[in-house]
């Protein structure tokens, strides 16, 4: 039976003063009292700036293959491909006397197989004698210096092979063919010369004209004498004393004065490039580094 409240006569309280005395309840609404004062100005709500959009990202460069296969981007240095590290490019010690040392191997190895008339054509062909400087001295200066009198196992091979790699690697290529050259030239045309003044003064038949003379031992005799210059006081003298020693033993055996006396003479052509040989390997110096 459920429990019912009776009914009373009594006015029935006013429930805002019954809600003002229980905690957390919110008070009532009351209505806010009319505006006495102007009324006020109305604001209009500006609008927010726009926010600026992100910048695009500049667009990805394009690849590019470093050395060694590596890829990298344009403009970044390529990771080079052997394990990180850089490979320097191998240089060749004395380029001018391995290739001029080729190239004799090849003329004596022609020398060596060749028919003996075809062998004998070619260097009387090249021969620095009076006849054929009065012809062709430029021809024959250059094309006598490509043949080995004696063949490839002449002991001037392998003087060439030591001496003008020696002098390469302290005044470079280009001065070590200078220096050679300028022995050939210049021991030639003094042992040539006196020849055709003899025979025009009556002392030498006419066959002295033609007289067979090529190979490098001119040059050889005037690299030796360069380079002893470049060596230290006591390696300079013994190279002197030897080498100058074997040119005088040849001469006094007077199998051929005439190539023996432009030894001597080209010898004393490389002693005196002296001065001008020591500036080059100051200069070959700090070119190198």
């Amino acid at each position: 039976m459920e429990r019912t409240a009776a009914a009373t006569g009594l006015p029935s309280p006013d429930p805002r003063g019954l809600l003002d005395g229980i905690p957390c309840q919110p008070a009532p609404a009351r209505p806010a009292p009319p505006p006495t004062g102007p009324p006020p100005a109305t604001r209009t709500a500006e609008p927010l700036p726009a926010e600026p959009l992100p910048a695009e990202p500049p667009p990805a460069e394009p690849l590019s293959a470093g050395p060694g296969g590596a890829v990298s981007e344009a403009g970044a240095p390529a990771v080079p491909s052997a394990g990180g590290v850089r490979r320097r490019r191998r240089r060749v010690p004395a380029p001018f006397t391995l290739a001029y040392t080729a190239v004799l191997a090849v003329t004596s190895y022609v020398t060596a197989h060749a028919a003996p008339a075809l062998v004998h054509a070619l260097h009387q062909g090249s021969s620095t004698d009076v006849a054929h400087l009065v012809r062709a001295p430029a021809l024959v200066l250059s094309a006598s210096a490509l043949w080995v009198a004696g063949g490839f196992a002449s002991p001037f091979t392998l003087g060439f092979v030591v001496v003008l790699t020696a002098l390469e690697r302290r005044v470079g290529g280009a001065r070590t063919a200078v220096v050679f050259l300028l022995g050939h030239v210049l021991a030639t045309l003094a042992t040539e010369v006196p020849v055709g003044l003899a025979v025009l003064a009556g002392g030498l038949p006419g066959s002295s004209l033609h007289r067979l003379d090529y190979g490098i031992s001119f040059g050889v005799a005037a690299s030796v004498g360069a380079l002893a210059g470049l060596l230290r006081p006591w390696l300079r003298l013994a190279l002197l004393v030897g080498f100058g020693a074997m040119l005088l033993q040849d001469l006094i055996a007077y199998t051929d004065p005439l190539t023996n006396w432009g030894h001597l003479i080209a010898l004393a052509i490389g002693v005196a490039t002296w001065p001008r040989l020591r500036t080059w390997e100051r200069a070959h110096r700090l070119a190198a580094g």
